[in-house]
């Protein structure tokens, strides 16, 4: 049976670490192979995407593969024909899948009619790759995860719903801070909550943020979100990270986030320019840590 990642549970704990670990010695040594030579897999992207196309092209290149890349315009995801039929026929042609799409229930359709690997690069739900790249940021700091706490302030989407598992299987302490109506989905925290992870919701983002080793936002409009603009602007007014903020957090508290970024909206331009700041560190891991996902898979 083929290997699936569509999300940070899907690896086991134990196994995490040591993905985490991999990519590190990645990172470190420049790590080229030969694992996916002969080796053809698609990149099916419906959402538009700048880092998460180039890390995993290059990804899959410095691991001898090939990669394709098929967007949005070119992909007919259950449009002229059912998934479950195009999941079939992909599966005749490549050796795996990295879809970034709207809903995880395309990704889910097509590991159940297709034959070979899938390997989730975002989805409204999830953004797992992302996440497993922001635990290795924070692990070249503080390898000690499980003693850390780590602050997440804005929308309760697919950023917040990977950092509540990330709790599950890293340890660290977890706070959110969304607006009221804004929150994550209950049916994953309320799950990530039973499998043991530290994790707290509330609507002020000082308490949330109050001795955070780490303060994570996103943008308030995620793609295909735009309609919302104004609205959110309101909701989400009081929740920019900001001096201020950033200030309540523990002595050389890091700021991160997913990129792109808002300036004067979910951040200030002060902090994100300031040396709090580690999200190239972030963009740069995406490629490292995809490279160790994808070997975890292949291997």
């Amino acid at each position: 049976m083929p290997k699936h990642f569509l999300t940070i549970l899907d690896i086991p704990g134990d196994e995490a670490r040591q993905v985490l670990l991999r990519a590190k010695e990645m990172k470190d040594d420049k790590v080229r192979t030969d694992l996916l030579a002969g080796k053809t897999l698609l990149l099916i992207f419906e959402k538009a995407s700048t880092r998460t196309r180039v890390s995993f092209e290059v990804g899959v290149r410095q691991l001898g593969g090939d990669p394709v890349f098929i967007a949005s315009r070119d992909s007919q995801l259950g449009r002229s024909e059912p998934l479950k039929d195009t999941a079939r026929v992909l599966s005749r042609y490549a050796d795996g899948l990295i879809v970034r799409t709207f809903g995880q229930e395309k990704l889910q359709t097509l590991v159940e009619y297709g034959g070979i690997p899938v390997v989730n690069a975002l989805t409204d739900e999830y953004h797992p790759c992302q996440i497993m790249a922001d635990m290795l940021t924070m692990f070249e700091r503080t390898p000690d995860l499980e003693n850390r706490k780590v602050a997440w302030v804005g929308d309760g989407n697919n950023m917040a719903h990977s950092f509540i598992n990330g709790a599950v299987t890293f340890g660290y302490e977890l706070a959110l801070a969304c607006p009221q109506g804004y929150e994550p989905d209950a049916a994953i925290l309320d799950k990530a909550v039973t499998l043991g992870a530290k994790v707290t919701l509330t609507r002020d983002p000082a308490e949330a943020v109050s001795g955070a080793h780490y303060v994570n936002t996103d943008v308030w409009a995620s793609m295909g979100q735009e309609e919302e603009q104004k609205k959110r602007e309101a909701a989400f007014a009081g929740f920019e990270v900001d001096d201020d903020l950033m200030a309540k957090g523990a002595d050389d508290a890091k700021f991160m986030h997913c990129l792109p970024a808002h300036r004067g909206e979910e951040v200030s331009e002060s902090v994100f320019e300031s040396p709090a700041s580690i999200v190239w560190d972030q963009a740069e891991n995406r490629l490292h840590m995809q490279k160790a996902i994808l070997e975890w898979i292949y291997k």
